[in-house]
């Protein structure tokens, strides 16, 4: 499992998107910091870039770099290697080499200029969101053979996720308008991650008056030690859900 890991981890660190990935994340992160006076400006303009941009390469790569190594995986399957054991490894060496890249890209940067308690939400945020779509983009991969529908699925979710979701909830709010809706609010934030985040890295930059007339609502309940912790919670099922059920599909499919 180990080697695996070793492979995949050396294989992704070498190809020139991610490369390209950790060079652009990088650039964009001190060039908003250079440009901005104040760092809380900084970290608002790289809040876009984590809950939009992170996601979707994270999910887009992930997705063709498993229809890439088909055949490695099926020369795995036909040594006596546990399935289990193969897929999690290519899921870690996945998100490790995906993480390290959000780190020296967008990490490194907010350490340097903004090395508070804000700045540690965004760069833990952009980490969990990175996992997050790599257990997502497996699910997807799984699901079917054909590399164009697997690409296309993964990119439906990415768009589900950051803008079709928040115009369902939109609709439900201009139609429900007229009833209590705080707890439903609450509930409807747990079933997107990226929503999630927003939310939780705008309360720790205090800033929270941007999420509009809900804010008090989320300050009373996200705000609070119990309210952080549960959560952190939520992100990490999120990132286990998926892969579990991947791991499941993989295990019974016909390669």
């Amino acid at each position: 499992m180990k080697k695996i890991i070793k492979y995949v981890i050396l294989d992704i660190l070498k190809n020139k998107i991610m490369i390209a990935y950790m060079i652009f994340l990088l650039a964009i992160s001190l060039s908003v910091f250079n440009l901005e006076d104040n760092t809380a400006k900084g970290l608002l303009s790289l809040l876009n870039l984590v809950l939009i941009l992170v996601p979707l390469v994270s999910i887009v790569f992930s997705t063709i770099y498993v229809y890439n190594a088909t055949e490695f995986i099926e020369l795995l399957v036909s040594q006596p290697l546990k399935r289990v054991n193969i897929w999690l490894s290519i899921f870690t060496g996945l998100s490790v080499s995906c993480s390290l890249a959000f780190l020296i890209g967008c990490g490194l940067p907010v350490l340097l200029y903004s090395p508070g308690e804000s700045g540690g939400i965004l760069i833990l945020m952009g980490l969990l969101i990175t996992n997050i779509f790599i257990a997502i983009a497996l699910f997807a991969s799984v699901l079917t053979r054909d590399k164009a529908k697997g690409i296309g699925l993964a990119l439906l979710l990415w768009f589900y996720f950051t803008l079709i979701f928040d115009g369902l909830i939109l609709f439900l709010l201009f139609q429900f308008m007229d009833y209590p809706m705080e707890t439903a609010m609450i509930i409807f934030s747990s079933l997107n991650p990226i929503d999630l985040a927003r939310i939780l890295i705008l309360l720790k930059m205090d800033i929270s008056a941007l999420m509009g007339a809900t804010s008090a609502v989320f300050k009373d309940f996200f705000g609070t030690g119990w309210g952080m912790t549960l959560s952190l919670l939520i992100l990490l099922i999120w990132v286990f859900a998926p892969l579990w059920w991947s791991v499941r599909k993989f295990r019974n499919k016909d390669l």
